[in-house]
């Protein structure tokens, strides 16, 4: 019998595992890559360290329409999957605080060993070449696919574009036009992981400044969510991993005209008595001081100058019991900052996207319920995750066990002989076409 003909549409991190799953799994694979070379946007993943996954996994750092299935996906191929997989690849690896990456941190080598094992497995690449069309003949099943205005035929295929974050990188939204020619339902898409535009021209005064904040975003006037850590602040708004984490339920929120704001805690790590004794014993002792000289060893000196001139206090002014009001005006900003979010910085800027196909289009497999034969994996899914390595562990998942499938499915129809198939390939039981 012949073997399976797949083609892989985009050569990112979910196609490049797709493509090695299904040539183990003794699949004729081709990837189709719009870029000169594949695994571009590979190579910035985690400022060029790629924290490629995360020891704490589980469904709740996952967002979408269904991570209900998520979590069953994660569960047949997670963390120790993963590790395994690039274990046989030969990546050393090493873990921080939970966090994981090649033990020479850089992303390179991520993208080294998935190339040489695809060359090793004789996976085709056609780079340079966009798809522009996939069709399905109702007779046969097979596929069509059309790049530079040629048709090429294959039995099934995987798309795996991306979505249209960074699209410096190729991730154009060529993937969710193609979705919609095939009639899949896509969830309105927008930035995730990325930051947020707030406040007017007075941010610039504070624009640099790195602190430890608790976050909170508000919409419609309800909490929505929080977030502690590193906060930093720019001469249009918020950014940094605290940011990040929120920014997607700020987008949609956006999106549907409602009125988002965000209330910044300086002083995270103190109780409210530790806090209110600090301002009373400042007030008992600081006055006669200059504003300058009283709010001192606080926080940093551009947020400390901005809250007094936001409290309508200069530097030389003198307090006392006249301008005691001002005084805890700028103590109470310190503890809730409040700032209207105006926008999200564009796809540009984002890490990944929020939104695409939707869940409900595929099976656990990933395969589509109208088109089989036809898998969406990676981000043009209704799946994105927190910052951590979540983004790329749904890359390998959904890669690994959509190429499996459309290459071995007629020992996969059921979850128990998939899983066999899994452990079988990873452990090099099963060589493909080597």
């Amino acid at each position: 019998m012949d073997n399976v003909k797949i083609a892989v549409i985009g050569g990112g991190a979910s196609g490049m595992v797709a493509a090695i799953a299904a040539a183990w799994a003794g699949g004729a694979v081709t990837v189709w890559e719009q870029n000169d070379r594949a695994g571009k946007k590979l190579l910035a993943t985690g400022n060029g360290k790629c924290n490629f996954s995360n020891l704490n996994m589980d469904g709740s750092h996952y967002f979408g329409g269904d991570t209900g299935k998520v979590k069953r996906l994660l569960k047949r191929f997670g963390v120790e999957e993963t590790l395994q997989f690039f274990g046989r690849l030969g990546m050393l690896t090493k873990q921080k605080n939970g966090y994981l990456y090649p033990l020479s941190e850089q992303a390179s080598t991520v993208l080294d060993v998935l190339r040489t094992e695809t060359q090793l497995r004789g996976v085709e690449y056609r780079t340079g070449q966009k798809v522009t069309d996939i069709r399905q003949d109702i007779h046969t099943g097979n596929y069509s696919l059309t790049a530079q205005g040629q048709k090429y035929s294959y039995d099934k295929i995987i798309v795996a574009c991306g979505g249209q974050a960074s699209p410096q990188t190729g991730s154009d939204g060529n993937g969710y036009r193609l979705a919609e020619k095939l009639d899949a339902k896509l969830v309105p898409i927008v930035p995730a992981l990325v930051q947020l535009r707030c406040g007017g021209p007075s941010m610039k005064a504070v624009s640099g400044v790195r602190a430890e904040t608790r976050l909170t975003l508000m919409i419609d006037g309800a909490e929505a969510a929080r977030e502690t850590g590193e906060l930093q602040f720019t001469d249009y708004g918020i950014s940094g991993i605290v940011v990040f984490q929120l920014s997607r339920l700020a987008a949609y929120a956006l999106r549907e005209k409602r009125t988002v704001k965000v209330v910044i805690d300086c002083l995270p790590g103190m109780t409210f008595n530790e806090y209110k004794g600090i301002t009373v014993r400042r007030m008992q002792e600081g006055m006669g001081k200059s504003a300058e000289a009283f709010f001192t060893g606080m926080l940093n000196k551009k947020l400390m100058s901005y809250f007094m001139s936001e409290a309508g206090i200069k530097p030389q002014t003198i307090i006392s019991e006249d301008n005691r009001l001002a005084a805890e005006r700028v103590f109470a900003l310190c503890r809730r900052w409040e700032l209207v979010v105006n926008a999200t910085n564009p796809f540009e800027n984002a890490q990944v996207c929020a939104g695409g196909v939707s869940m409900a289009e595929v099976s656990d497999n990933l395969e589509s319920f109208c088109h089989p034969g036809l898998y969406y994996v990676g981000e043009i899914l209704d799946v994105d995750g927190k910052c951590g390595g979540y983004n790329l562990q749904w890359a390998w998942t959904s890669g690994y066990l959509a190429g499996t499938h459309a290459a071995d499915n007629h020992t996969a129809d059921n979850h128990t002989a998939d899983n066999h198939s899994v452990k079988s390939h990873l452990s090099g039981g099963r060589e493909g076409n080597s």
